[in-house]
C-alpha cells in the first residue's frame, strides 16, 4: 500500500495548523498563570463547570468536555479543591459516580479571570481575522471536529 503524501499546498496548510496548535497553549497558559495563578487546563475545567447546570458535572462528563483522562482530571480537581474553587461529592443519582461543583469562590475566580482570558483570545485570534475568516474558521473546525469528536462532547456548551 502506498502512502498518499501531502502535496505542497496541503503541507503548507498542515504546518501552519500545527504551529498554531503548538503555540496557542503557551500563550494562553502564560497569561492565565501571570494574571490568575491558573493553568489553562485549570481555567478550562472551571469554565466548563461554570457553564453547566447548577455549576455541577459528573467527573466523567467534565473529563469528556476537557478531553482529560480521569486520573489527570482528578489530580487537577484536587488542586482546585485545595484552593476552595471546586468541591466534589457523591452523585445523588448514581452513588458510584462523583460530581464536581464550582464553589462560590470558584465562580468568583472565573468571573475575575474571564476578562483577561478573553482579551488574550481576542488579541491573538479574533482581532487578526476578518468577519468572513471567523465564519470560515468555525466551518473548518466543525469539519475537523466531525472526525475527531463526532459526539460533540467538547462542544456541548455550544448546544
Amino acid at each position: 500500500m502506498s502512502t498518499p503524501w501531502l502535496d505542497e499546498r496541503q503541507i503548507a496548510a498542515w504546518i501552519r495548523l500545527a504551529a498554531v496548535l503548538e503555540l496557542m497553549p503557551g500563550v494562553l497558559d502564560a497569561q492565565l498563570r501571570r494574571d490568575s495563578d491558573l493553568t489553562h487546563f485549570e481555567y478550562y475545567a472551571l469554565a466548563m463547570l461554570s457553564e453547566a447546570p447548577r455549576r455541577t458535572l459528573r467527573m466523567t462528563a467534565l473529563a469528556a468536555r476537557t478531553n482529560a483522562t480521569l486520573p489527570r482530571l482528578s489530580h487537577v480537581v484536587r488542586r482546585l479543591e485545595d484552593r476552595g474553587l471546586v468541591e466534589r461529592f457523591p452523585c445523588p443519582e448514581d452513588k458510584r459516580a462523583t460530581n464536581a461543583k464550582l464553589t462560590e469562590a470558584g465562580w468568583a475566580k472565573v468571573v475575575a479571570t474571564a476578562p483577561g482570558h478573553v482579551a488574550t483570545v481576542r488579541s491573538n485570534v479574533i482581532d487578526v481575522l476578518s468577519s468572513q475568516q471567523i465564519d470560515q474558521i468555525t466551518e473548518i473546525c466543525d469539519a475537523i471536529l466531525e472526525r475527531l469528536d463526532p459526539e460533540g462532547t467538547m462542544t456541548e456548551p455550544l448546544r
